[in-house]
């Protein structure tokens, strides 16, 4: 008895350990569950009611058949190509205007005086609300479009950076003149490792506003991306084919803001001190 009591002990007492290494894991399941349900009763109801019958595609069934028809061809994987070409493109020109200008702003006083209305201004622009003089300025939709995606990406990248410059110790300045650091090294010793977190938390922001500002742009004028993939579909009246191009969308909207959060933990010197 003492054996099997032994025995049985360890076993009741891995639950917990268990738990904690499957919990992580349990209550995001559980969330897509939930919502996955939901998605379904939705479908249920438009297949039920006679005015939404042609809408019945959307339920869950027939988008992932849908999905998994399109993962086996090359227009999905073109309309992708595109649009992470163009995002791409975008984020590295915001990323390249950006940085300097919020260390600019966030250095000189001055400088953030004059410039922060001006900024503020700008930054509640739509960025499509640029589109038609986009369209005047550039000869092609994808320089358009490239364009669009840098007025979204370029505000949070400046006003991140600048305030990650500000909440430098002043002191940290004073040490390095009396070391003898001339400009270059105060750029590349102090003030860029100690805005390393702001500047990605400011791309991680901008990922996610062009990423939303990308699929409406490509609604107009292009014949690739994903956003002219939910046109299409809209247009043929493929429903499923339309819910699973916008699961494509959530699905690489998803990994790009994980790619930028380990990036953040890659980047984040104060914890590698």
């Amino acid at each position: 008895m003492n054996t099997l009591a032994s025995r049985a002990r360890p076993t009741a007492s891995a639950w917990p350990s268990l738990w904690r290494r499957v919990a992580p894991l349990a209550w995001p399941l559980g969330g897509i569950a939930v919502m996955l349900f939901v998605w379904w009763l939705g479908g249920l109801y438009l297949a039920g009611n006679p005015d939404t019958l042609m809408f019945a595609s959307f339920a869950p069934g027939p988008t992932f058949a849908a999905l998994w028809r399109m993962l086996g061809e090359a227009a999905l994987w073109d309309a992708i190509g595109a649009s992470l070409y163009r995002i791409g493109a975008g984020l590295f020109w915001g990323a390249l205007i950006g940085i300097p200008l919020g260390i600019l702003i966030g250095y000189f006083s001055l400088a953030m005086r004059m410039a922060n209305l001006p900024f503020q201004f700008l930054r509640m622009i739509s960025p499509l609300a640029w589109m038609p003089l986009a369209v005047l300025i550039f000869d092609t939709w994808d320089g358009a479009i490239v364009f669009l995606i840098l007025m979204a990406s370029l505000w949070p990248i400046v006003f991140s950076t600048a305030h990650g410059v500000k909440r430098i110790d002043p002191g940290w300045f004073k040490v390095a003149r009396n070391l003898g650091a001339d400009s270059l090294q105060m750029l590349r010793r102090v003030i860029l490792p100690a805005v390393m977190m702001d500047m990605m938390a400011g791309i991680r922001l901008a990922v996610g506003v062009a990423w939303v500002v990308l699929v409406p742009a490509e609604y107009l004028g292009v014949t690739s991306g994903l956003g002219y993939a939910i046109n299409d579909a809209r247009d043929t009246l493929d429903y499923a084919a339309l819910t699973a191009v916008v699961l494509v969308i959530g699905v690489i909207g998803y990994a790009l803001d994980s790619l930028c959060v380990m990036l953040m933990r890659r980047f984040n010197w104060q914890l590698e001190g």
